[in-house]
């Protein structure tokens, strides 16, 4: 078992990115332009600048950075109605911390937010570090946040996991040299996740016993 653990937060450890797909749908509508159901997919993952540049892509009439602030509000009144902690997320992060390992957050999101997030769903003191998106000049699929997170937990990153749903956060995790593992959400696995991942589990309950057994 590796000694360090790092965890994206949106759809691995909350079930809020389907609510992020949904976000960056509708609120086109507001906006007068056309719903794009790709541009959710093409910014899972994504901060700054990346996501400013995938929203002039897809909607190049609109002020880019109204847009995602709009979407951003629109995720956290949802999350502040509802926040479901995924499947085998609170039972994974007990084991790692009864067993010693490490762990961070590495998130798209902003420090507050994650630490909004974990403190209402009573994860906050599992974790030994919080870095999110907004301390980091590049964000995903870069490997800066991965390299944060390693080093604020005190871990090489080739001793450390990452647990991740999307496509730019494993690309990232695969360039820091950190074991990329991929739990499905609402991207499923491509045959180059299958290649740059340690190991595809369809949950962080499967993930967790891959460990139990050795296999991971």
């Amino acid at each position: 078992m590796k000694k360090g653990a790092i965890f994206d937060m949106d759809g691995l450890l909350f079930d809020t990115e389907t609510v992020y797909q949904r976000g960056w749908t509708i609120i086109a509508d507001e906006f007068g332009v056309e719903r794009k159901p790709e541009l959710g997919k093409a910014c899972c993952g994504t901060c700054g600048d990346l996501t400013l540049r995938l929203v002039n892509e897809f909607h190049p009439t609109v002020d880019a950075e109204a847009y995602v602030r709009r979407v951003i509000e629109y995720v956290h009144d949802e999350a502040a109605k509802n926040l479901p902690v995924m499947e085998g997320a609170r039972e994974i992060l007990r084991y790692f911390h009864e067993h010693g390992v490490r762990i961070a957050t590495a998130s798209s999101s902003t420090v507050a937010q994650i630490e909004a997030n974990l403190i209402k769903s009573d994860l906050r003191d599992y974790f030994d570090a919080v870095v999110g998106g907004d301390l980091v000049a590049n964000g995903k699929p870069a490997p800066d946040i991965f390299l944060l997170a390693a080093e604020r937990i005190d871990v090489p990153p080739v001793d450390c996991y990452v647990f991740e749903d999307g496509y730019n956060g494993l690309r990232g995790a695969a360039t820091a040299g950190c074991a990329p593992v991929m739990i499905p959400d609402t991207m499923l696995p491509t045959d180059e996740m299958r290649t740059i991942c340690t190991g595809v589990y369809p949950s962080l309950s499967a993930a967790l016993d891959a460990i139990r057994q050795g296999m991971l």
